[in-house]
C-alpha cells in the first residue's frame, strides 16, 4: 500500500479518528484538530470506518478510459511479438503508431527480443580443492599517454586527436579460494598468454603451495594457439573452454575484472599508464589478505584458502 508523500495520517491513526468519533462521542471540530486535518477529512474517515471499507487512500486512476488500447488488440501485439516480429511490423500490420507498440511491448515485459525466451537459470559451482581449477581472461585498457582533466582539471582548449594504444590486463582467478594473480602485459598473443599461464603457476605454488590442475578460458585466439597448448601440458593441466557467446561460464573471471576496474584501473587518478601498472601490487595485495569478499562470507580469499587448508588437513 502506497501512502501519499503529504498525508498527515495514516490506516492506524485513521481508524484511531473514527473510534474517537463514533465510539467516545469526540465532535468532527476536536478531532480534526487533534489530527492536524480538516472537519470534511474527519467525516470522510468516519464514514468509510462506518462502511467498514478500508481505511488505506484509494486508487486516483479512473475506472473507465475510452481511448485505451482494447484488450484483444493487446494480445495480438503479444502474439505478433512472439512471432519475432519488430514494433514497425506489428505497428505496420496492425495499422497503429509505433510509440503506441512499444509502449504495450514494454508494458507486457516484451520490450527486448531477448525477453521472448525463459531466462536462462544461474550455473552456480564452486571447486572444492585450491587448484582444482583457475579461471583466466583478458581485459583491454586504454593506455594513459598524457594526463587527462581529471588530473589537470583544464577542460578547455583545443584537442589533438592521437593514437594512445592499449595495454592487456591477463587475470587468473582461482575458483575454489578466488585468490587472484594479475599481470599489465603489451599484447594478447598466444606466447604471451602462455608466458602469463606458467607465472600465474609459479606464483601459486611458491606463494601458497597451491598446484593447478585446470584452467578453463574463453575461445580467444591466444588461448587457442599453439603456445597456450604447450604450456599447458608442460604444466600438467587440463584446458577447459567456455561455451560460446556464454561469458557467464567465466563468470568468475569476469566478476573479478569488474572488480579490478572499478577499484583499480577506473577507481582512482593516475597521470600514466607507468602509474597506474605501479599500483596494481598493492591493490591486488589488498584484494586477496584484506577485502571482504562478498560470496565467501565477507571474507578474503587468503582466509578462504586456510580454511579448505584445515579441513583438508
Amino acid at each position: 500500500m502506497k501512502i501519499h508523500a503529504n498525508a498527515k495520517t495514516c490506516p492506524n491513526s485513521r481508524e484511531l479518528l473514527a473510534r474517537r468519533v463514533i465510539e467516545e462521542g469526540w465532535s468532527h471540530a476536536r478531532a480534526a484538530k487533534a489530527v492536524g486535518v480538516s472537519e470534511r477529512t474527519v467525516a470522510k474517515w468516519v464514514a468509510r470506518y462506518r462502511a467498514g471499507e478500508p481505511m488505506a487512500d484509494r486508487s486516483s486512476s479512473p475506472r473507465r478510459v475510452p481511448s485505451r488500447t482494447p484488450r484483444q488488440t493487446v494480445d495480438a501485439i503479444e502474439s505478433l511479438r512472439r512471432l519475432r516480429m519488430t514494433a514497425a511490423e506489428i505497428a505496420e500490420v496492425l495499422g497503429m503508431a509505433i510509440s503506441t507498440i512499444s509502449r504495450w511491448l514494454k508494458r507486457i515485459g516484451l520490450g527486448k527480443r531477448s525477453r521472448l525466451e525463459p531466462p536462462e537459470p544461474p550455473n552456480r559451482y564452486e571447486r572444492s580443492r585450491p587448484g582444482e581449477l583457475i579461471h583466466v581472461d583478458v581485459k583491454k585498457l586504454g593506455r594513459i599517454a598524457r594526463p587527462g582533466h581529471r588530473v589537470t582539471g583544464n577542460r578547455g582548449g583545443r584537442r589533438r586527436a592521437y593514437r594512445q594504444g592499449w595495454e592487456f590486463c591477463h587475470v587468473a582467478v582461482d575458483d575454489a579460494t578466488r585468490l587472484a594473480f594479475v599481470e599489465v602485459l603489451p599484447d594478447e598473443k598466444g606466447v604471451t598468454a602462455a608466458g602469463f599461464l606458467r607465472r600465474a603457476a609459479a606464483w601459486f605454488a611458491s606463494r601458497h603451495g597451491i598446484t593447478l590442475e585446470a584452467v578453463l578460458s574463453d575461445n580467444g585466439a591466444c588461448y587457442r594457439s599453439g603456445a597456450h597448448a604447450e604450456a599447458c601440458a608442460e604444466l600438467g593441466m587440463r584446458h577447459l573452454f567456455t561455451r560460446p557467446y556464454r561469458p557467464r561460464t567465466n563468470g568468475k573471471a569476469e566478476r573479478f575484472i569488474q572488480t579490478l576496474c572499478n577499484r583499480w584501473a577506473y577507481g582512482a587518478v593516475y597521470g600514466s599508464s607507468a602509474e597506474r601498472t605501479k599500483a596494481l601490487p598493492g591493490w591486488l595485495n589488498h584484494y586477496n589478505y584484506r577485502r571482504p569478499h562478498g560470496s565467501l562470507a565477507k571474507r578474503p580469499p587468503a582466509a578462504r584458502l586456510a580454511e579448505l587448508e584445515q579441513r583438508g588437513g
